[in-house]
């Protein structure tokens, strides 16, 4: 029923990240094979009903899917959906009348400040090819709050050492500039002059384009030589990056530019993240704290 066209289209006009690709063509295949179990065979999008897609909803939450994976896959269906209006293949939408279910409020996972210090700058890195990636890995995702995808599709062309900044392609093929210091920018510059030529700025030792699958091996071995939390991912650096800002009072729209967030609210999750900081602020300075 054109999915493999609709992921297509998300590869090639939307830029979407292979890790994206995969979660929404898993998602239409569990739905589709949902829909011939329960439903029979289907060879038209006009067949589906919005009754289908609630029952499927319903399968969901009824199976352990909790609200937040749920709408990840309502989202799918409306993207789907909305492209096969658009490309004349349907004419009415079946998910106009499907309402999500509330996502419950969950904090990100960061990792304390002192942590990070004692991991950059006391633990260290061996000096061999994999410790200096590591050691890029690390500090490029903690200094710049990247995605994992922006991460390894930085090219060298992108480092700007004059300018002192680093150009980064996120999500809808939009372009931001995220300032470098200059520890980040010396140890760049090492990077650069050591590493594999090429395009990219991130290589494996076996000189390959660095893959996602690395970089999550990387953070987790690395997080877990000073945390115990569960949570060890790269996005952890990236909640980590957001959350030292606003401490040290960072102006929200300026952490949404540089997360390269649509909206605000996507950002303003991490004010709950300071809460401890502002409950000690309000401690020393009110006369009755």
């Amino acid at each position: 029923m054109y999915e493999q066209a609709f992921i297509e289209y998300l590869k090639v006009q939307k830029r979407y990240s292979e890790h994206t690709l995969g979660a929404y063509s898993k998602d239409l295949s569990q739905f589709f094979t949902f829909c011939f179990e329960q439903f029979g065979t289907l060879s038209l999008p006009s067949e589906i009903s919005s009754l289908m897609i609630r029952s499927w909803v319903v399968h969901l939450m009824e199976n352990g899917f909790d609200n937040r994976s749920v709408n990840r896959k309502i989202s799918c269906l409306k993207t789907y959906f909305k492209w096969l209006i658009r490309e004349s293949h349907l004419k009415v939408n079946p998910m106009a009348k499907i309402v999500s279910p509330k996502n419950s409020k969950r904090l990100p996972a960061f990792v304390e400040e002192q942590k990070m210090e004692h991991l950059l700058n006391d633990i260290g890195f061996s000096d061999s090819y994999e410790g200096r990636l590591s050691r890029m890995v690390i500090e490029l995702l903690y200094m710049t709050g990247m995605r994992v995808s922006e991460l390894v599709n930085l090219k060298r062309g992108d480092v700007d050492f004059s300018l002192h900044h680093l150009k980064v392609l996120g999500k809808g093929n939009k372009t931001r500039w995220i300032p470098l210091s200059s520890p980040s920018e010396q140890l760049l510059q090492g990077w650069m002059q050591e590493a594999a030529a090429g395009d990219y700025l991130l290589y494996s030792a076996k000189g390959k384009k660095l893959q996602p699958r690395m970089v999550y091996e990387i953070v987790t071995k690395a997080l877990g030589t000073v945390t115990t939390q569960d949570k060890k991912s790269p996005h952890v650096l990236r909640h980590t990056f957001a959350t030292h800002l606003l401490n040290h009072g960072a102006d929200l729209n300026a952490i949404k530019e540089l997360l390269g967030h649509a909206n605000l609210a996507a950002t303003q999750v991490y004010t709950h993240n300071s809460i401890d900081k502002l409950r000690s602020i309000h401690k020393r300075a009110h006369p009755r704290g």
